[in-house]
């Protein structure tokens, strides 16, 4: 080790879950650099995120740079600290959401190692919480989350998982749970005695919710739900349909022959990443959905 990385002591801070990895020679910037930067937010932002990441080596005084080698060396250490502390910080954050009773089948070791390489660069504290959730959710019933989907989960922003929340609150499943629909309208398949029938046809305006036509492209893209719209199989008059919306169950009743619904379908993996969504269900969606449904169905 040499001289110049001698004098450089690592400190760890971590603060509301977010960790901080500053060097304590970080504050050696040139202050005329700073002076000049005084007022700019973009170029503070800049120089605080350089520092972070031992990337200002070039913006010191040139008696007060460490040799090129010794800062790629700084750089590489603190990112295994960095990725050291996020793992710690997930694991803490799992063992809250694991119980203390047996579970037959145990993790699997490739699982988890993949798991690491995944989750060891989220430093942010909500996502962290989302990562969590998947270890303990893996651990409790192997088998839970598939790579596909941690790597899916992985280069989803916050955006995008709050997206996924936003579809969830709106979204409707059957009983085993598996397969999970954003209701999107019902029709009467038209014939001679109701082709010009104004209620024949009644669509689910999801976008005044919250969730609009490029939010569900932003759902496909994530590989979250299909971006084609399906539809069930031609219902006769009295034929069921059984579904829960956020844990409250509902049956719906043809009310007459003819009845198709129409919906947005979840992936695999959309159903896999649904269940780190709490149940939160909109009033307000729930009597608009029931209001359009009931012109062609009977709700219990």
């Amino acid at each position: 080790m040499t001289r110049s990385e001698e004098n450089t002591e690592v400190i760890i801070s971590q603060s509301n879950n977010t960790t901080n990895l500053v060097s304590s020679n970080d504050s050696d910037i040139d202050k005329n650099q700073s002076k000049n930067n005084k007022g700019s937010s973009t170029q503070l932002q800049l120089l605080h995120l350089a520092k972070q990441f031992a990337l200002d080596g070039a913006l010191r005084a040139n008696d007060k740079q460490m040799p090129i080698e010794d800062r790629a060396r700084k750089r590489e250490r603190l990112a295994h600290l960095r990725k050291q502390q996020n793992m710690e910080v997930i694991i803490q954050k799992t063992l809250a959401y694991c119980s203390q009773s047996d579970v037959v089948n145990r993790t699997d070791q490739d699982w988890f190692n993949s798991y690491i390489t995944l989750a060891e660069n989220v430093s942010n504290n909500t996502m962290q919480d989302l990562w969590a959730k998947i270890l303990a959710g893996e651990i409790y019933q192997p088998g839970t989350y598939s790579l596909k989907a941690l790597q899916v989960f992985r280069n989803m922003s916050m955006g995008d998982a709050k997206l996924l929340g936003k579809a969830c609150s709106l979204a409707v499943k059957d009983q085993s749970r598996t397969n999970i629909r954003l209701l999107s309208g019902c029709y009467l398949k038209p014939g001679l005695l109701n082709m010009f029938d104004k209620a024949r046809q009644k669509n689910i305006n999801l976008s005044q919710f919250g969730l609009n036509y490029s939010d569900l492209l932003s759902l496909a893209e994530n590989h979250l739900i299909f971006i084609q719209e399906s539809e069930t199989n031609i219902l006769s008059k009295s034929e069921l349909l059984n579904f829960t919306y956020n844990g409250q169950s509902f049956v719906m009743a043809a009310n007459k022959n003819n009845c198709i619904l129409r919906f947005y379908k979840f992936t695999p993996i959309g159903v896999e990443l649904s269940q780190l969504i709490n149940d939160k269900p909109d009033a307000t969606f729930n009597t608009f959905l029931r209001q359009q449904l009931s012109h062609h169905f009977s709700i219990t």
